[in-house]
């Protein structure tokens, strides 16, 4: 397992390094002088010029390229120009929100979409089971901001239940914090869900119909039993792949709904930066995400051992 670990990570070398390389040209080659974007349209050349003195942006792109990546592998992503303050502290301030907003996002789809996806496989052909794919095509096709505006204008506007947006952090209460964040992480959720519930439901069918099954029904198991500990085990592993790339999904792409609902994300951090070309802001930010997404990959890989044992991932 130390032997797979350590190959895991040494093969994200080359991966980050090729996606350095991409977040860095296509900041730098997008036309328009970075410069002056970041001081307006009033700007003079001279001020440009000195701007572009300070931040290097008028030495070779290959020397910005490793003088960033050098700054990178000690820690430094640079400072922000508007923010006013190191990239790696508005990430640390900006990151939160969105993972909160993530794990609730997971825990809905999670719970909706497991035992609908079983229940679905196991009536296979049945009215239960066509009208759960209908809702979850649906579920697919439906974007999350939309869903969002359905859900603020039924439990905010009209119902006025639930904040229609806003963010408190954890230190306010739990409750507090949950009944900012329930819509928001159902917009999401929800459409993860109906992906979950059809993968679900289609690892399912692949293993239900195979000997080890019936044997577990001649030998009067328990339906519950026989779907939960034997059909449900050997269909984990497509299960838990979906919901690696799910979780990554939420971390790396709530950003129109953080920015419907005004959450304090990663999301808005990615967007304004864009909007003002904050250059070391979106350099440091989709690393920092790619960080992630290849860390909840990683963490997929090692659980497969855990959920099947036939998977050695110390096996050649």
């Amino acid at each position: 397992m130390i032997v797979y670990i350590s190959k895991r990570l040494l093969s994200l070398i080359p991966v980050l390094f090729v996606v350095s390389i991409v977040i860095f040209l296509i900041v730098h080659i997008t036309p328009g002088s970075p410069a002056a974007t970041l001081l307006g349209m009033e700007a003079t050349p001279e001020e440009i010029e000195i701007l572009n003195d300070q931040m290097g942006f008028n030495r070779p792109i290959h020397i910005q390229y490793f003088s960033w990546v050098s700054n990178v592998l000690k820690g430094d992503l640079g400072d922000s120009i508007f923010m006013k303050q190191p990239v790696s502290v508005a990430i640390k301030e900006h990151f939160p929100p969105t993972l909160s907003l993530a794990i609730l996002a997971q825990i809905i789809a999670v719970f909706i979409a497991i035992p609908f996806g079983i229940l679905a496989a196991h009536k296979r052909g049945t009215v239960f089971d066509s009208t759960l794919m209908i809702l979850a095509l649906l579920g697919m096709a439906i974007p999350g901001f939309l869903l969002g505006l359905f859900l603020m204008l039924i439990f905010s506007v009209q119902l006025g239940w639930l904040p229609v947006a806003g963010y408190r952090s954890l230190d306010m209460g739990i409750w507090t914090h949950l009944r900012y964040m329930i819509l928001p992480a159902l917009s999401l959720g929800m459409v993860q869900a109906a992906l979950i519930t059809r993968m679900t439901r289609s690892s399912m069918l692949d293993v239900l119909y195979n000997n080890f099954i019936k044997t577990a029904r001649a030998k009067g198991l328990k339906e519950q039993i026989v779907l939960l500990k034997h059909a449900l085990k050997n269909a984990g592993l497509p299960i838990l792949t979906v919901l690696g790339q799910s979780f990554g999904t939420l971390v790396t792409g709530a950003v129109v709904v953080e920015s419907l609902f005004n959450i304090p994300g990663m999301g808005q951090l990615v967007l304004n930066s864009i909007t003002r070309r904050d250059i070391a802001v979106i350099q440091g930010v989709v690393l920092f995400i790619t960080l992630i997404y290849v860390a909840v990959n990683l963490i997929v890989d090692l659980m497969y051992g855990l959920i099947d044992p036939r998977v050695r991932l110390d096996r050649k």
